[in-house]
């Protein structure tokens, strides 16, 4: 029998009870309690949504039936388990009809007394980790490992889930890990061509798995089985409910979507300004540098200063690379060395992660020490945004010279994980390190917007300020190939703002199995096309940045004016700032509206089955279609989605929809389509986003179809876009009459 209170539907079964809350926009929070108490703590940083109050419930001897405007739900009355339809009676999901969930009591244990723990030093590529190899523990409450079955079906896509490191696409039919790692990013959400999403409340390692006729999810540490159900009439809609739960995405400044130029590692205050200064001799655009890590004295490992050696004023640098219309950006890091003021102070409070020298992020006490000393230390010197590296903040794979298989992986930073910290929480850290940050910088600097370029992140980061980028890749092209899908399945988990290394970080190839470049030469006429291609990928991403080790990654490390390379390496970087208008519409959009700046094509054309196959295109904002350089030949296999024409981005040339052709790619320019009836706003590209200014807004139109933009436009930082500081322009195109409209709005 169901029972209801407050809104929210109980059922018990033999096995436990189970629990439907019901939200506006028919999404279900749909929850199974061995004992009926359903602890406050899981879920709690979620957002607690309005209960959809508006539903009706038909019982008899085999199912309950809840009626919604959006949703009919199915109870099975013998077995529990929960099936859910659209309006029109089409199932979306459902739970395997018998036996739909298990669960299984765990204890939680945390380190007795880090003191007299047996511990290693590993020397690793982010400083050297401790490693808990033996202590005595203690009980600190009970959790459950959780599996939910599903029954989907045959022809059903499953993308999502974070951020894959072989090129993961659709997880049906296999075992997909999410844990943290260096070329990984967990994220709770996973999105079904059949338009909806299942978003996990869980904060420890989890993981999808079909084999041998079964199909399910597994948690490792929750106080009970949760799950979101996230309908849509499209992806977008789903994706917009995520955002609804985990929070909306802070807007980033617009220097943030201008090129941002770094490299392991400038190593003084004198080169940086060198290459500052180059980039303004040679009127090639760039809205920020990178200082890698090693600003503090040698042998300090994370403390956060600069070495006075060779960052004497550090201030008197970035007043000089403001003025040349450049901010700057230092990494940081959540391990500190022994022999540090900072680790010193952490240890003095108790704030360190037990075993290590890793801060303590889970304590509000720990974040607030942690960001003191980034004020203290950093601020002053007039830093603009931090690099949060090795949010993880663990990598045992990388511990090994032979890469690890994908189970080992889990199974060590479930173990590693779980003896530092607690295991319900072990997926999380990198969000409450940016918390962190964002907390400690919005109070600071009201005037600045928060600009996190972080390795790991958690469903919420969006909520602070945070990029995500996929971690120490190596140079080939296949590497470049998957790292599409990799972006693609970060924006189906919700994630708004991803980007990756130009040009891989590993260039060369080392002795571990990591560091797996192809290029052992370093700059090559061969490495050089391999860069370009990947730096004109990355133009049409989220954020535009180079980075990386064994070679340098300025323009003219590949070449001088007149050179093809540096040619086109220039063109890259003015296109994206001739773009910057539409670029940054589309990133307010994110914010406001809690749109995707990229995703898959199945999101925009769910009905065109050949789309739906893509892998290796993708839609940037409303208009445009990205179609990378993959392979050294300069060749690409487009598909144009059916149902409209598509105008060559570049030349104007039109083509039919609904067809696939070979494209020969140049060296300056990628394969990039504009829709039919699209407007798409570009302005002429000067050395920064400070430059441009007021600067003149060309609208360029592609015909054939009624069309509309929303124009956006502010001071370009601070926050008074949350109180309504913008202004917005509704461009439209009248097909019909050839006539183009403008009308000023206050909102999306």
């Amino acid at each position: 029998m169901l029972n209801i209170k407050d809104g929210e539907i109980f059922f018990a079964t033999k096995k436990g009870v189970l629990r439907l809350v019901l939200l506006k926009d028919g999404i279900v929070r749909t929850s199974f309690s061995e004992d009926g108490v359903f602890d406050e703590r899981q879920g709690e940083s979620y957002n607690q949504l309005p209960l959809e109050s508006d539903f009706e419930v038909v019982q008899n001897d085999k199912e309950s039936v809840i009626k919604t405007k959006n949703l009919t739900i199915k109870i099975d009355e013998s077995t529990g388990a929960v099936s859910y339809f659209d309006e029109s009676q089409n199932d979306l999901l459902k739970e395997r009809s018998f036996c739909p969930r298990e669960m299984e009591k765990i204890t939680l244990y945390k380190v007795a007394d880090a003191g007299s723990a047996v511990v290693e030093e590993i020397p690793t590529a982010d400083g050297v980790k401790k490693k808990i190899k033996a202590a005595d523990k203690v009980e600190y409450g009970k959790a459950y490992k959780t599996r939910t079955y599903f029954e989907f079906d045959d022809s059903e896509m499953l993308i999502g889930f974070g951020q894959g490191e072989n090129g993961e696409w659709n997880l049906r039919h296999s075992t997909y890990y999410a844990h943290q790692a260096n070329k990984k990013i967990a994220i709770p959400m996973a999105v079904s061509s059949k338009k909806y999403g299942i978003l996990l409340s869980t904060k420890s390692p989890f993981l999808f798995a079909e084999k041998n006729e079964k199909a399910y999810v597994q948690t490792e540490a929750d106080y009970y089985l949760d799950y979101y159900f996230i309908p849509g009439k499209s992806l977008h809609d789903v994706v917009k409910g995520f955002r609804k739960i985990t929070g909306k995405a802070s807007m980033l400044p617009k220097w943030a979507y201008g090129y941002i130029q770094s490299k392991e590692r400038y190593k003084t205050q004198e080169e940086i300004l060198d290459v500052a200064g180059k980039f303004r001799q040679r009127n090639i655009g760039i809205d920020c540098i990178v200082l890698d890590w090693l600003s503090w004295e040698d042998g300090k490992w994370g403390q956060k200063s600069f070495d006075k050696s060779r960052f004497p004023k550090p201030s008197e640098m970035t007043e000089k690379l403001h003025e040349m219309g450049i901010h700057f950006m230092m990494s940081i890091w959540p391990n500190m060395s022994p022999n540090t003021e900072d680790n010193q102070e952490f240890k003095e409070k108790n704030l360190l992660l037990p075993g290590t020298d890793i801060y303590n992020a889970f304590d509000k006490k720990g974040r607030d020490l942690y960001f003191f000393q980034v004020k203290r230390n950093l601020l002053p010197s007039g830093v603009d945004a931090l690099w949060c590296d090795s949010s993880e903040p663990i990598t045992p794979e990388w511990e090994h010279l032979i890469e690890p298989e994908d189970g080992e992986k889990y199974h060590e930073f479930k173990t590693d994980a779980g003896n530092i910290m607690p295991l319900e929480l072990a997926n999380s850290y990198g969000l409450y390190h940016a918390m962190t940050i964002w907390d400690g910088l919005k109070r600071e600097r009201t005037g600045k917007r928060v600009v996190n370029l972080t390795r790991s992140g958690w469903a919420g980061s969006q909520k602070f300020g945070t990029i995500l980028w996929s971690g120490d890749i190596s140079a080939s092209w296949e590497c470049l190939n998957k790292q599409i899908r990799a972006g693609l399945q970060m924006a189906a988990s919700g994630m708004p703002y991803w980007t990756l290394d130009a040009g891989a970080f590993f260039v060369k190839k080392g002795f571990t199995w990591y560091w797996n470049g192809n290029y052992s030469d370093g700059i090559t006429d061969d490495y050089k096309k391999l860069y370009v291609r990947w730096l004109e990928f990355a133009a049409f991403l989220p954020v535009f940045r180079s980075h990386g080790t064994d070679v340098s990654r300025e323009p003219w490390a590949f070449g001088d004016k007149g050179d093809k390379y540096y040619e086109a390496i220039v063109s890259a970087i003015n296109g994206r700032y001739r773009l910057l208008p539409y670029i940054y519409s589309v990133g307010a959009d994110a914010s406001l509206n809690d749109g995707m700046i990229i995703r898959p094509l199945f999101f925009d054309y769910p009905d065109d089955e050949k789309a739906c196959e893509i892998t290796s295109q993708y839609m940037f904002g409303p208009s445009l279609m990205v179609c990378p350089v993959v392979s050294p030949d300069d060749k690409v296999t487009v598909y144009l989605p059916k149902g409209k024409k598509w105008y060559d981005y570049y030349t104007g040339e039109v083509y039919e929809g609904g067809r696939s052709f070979e494209y020969i790619c140049p060296l300056e320019r990628i394969a990039v389509f504009a829709a039919e009836g699209s407007i798409i706003p570009l302005t002429e590209p000067k050395a920064s986003t400070e430059f441009m200014r007021d600067g003149e807004i060309e609208i360029k139109l592609y015909p054939g179809k009624n069309a509309e933009f929303y124009l956006y436009e502010d001071e370009g930082d601070g926050y008074g876009y949350e109180t309504g500081d913008y202004k917005i322009t509704k461009l439209t195109w009248d097909d019909t009459r050839g006539q183009l409209g403008k009308e000023n709005l206050k909102c999306f």
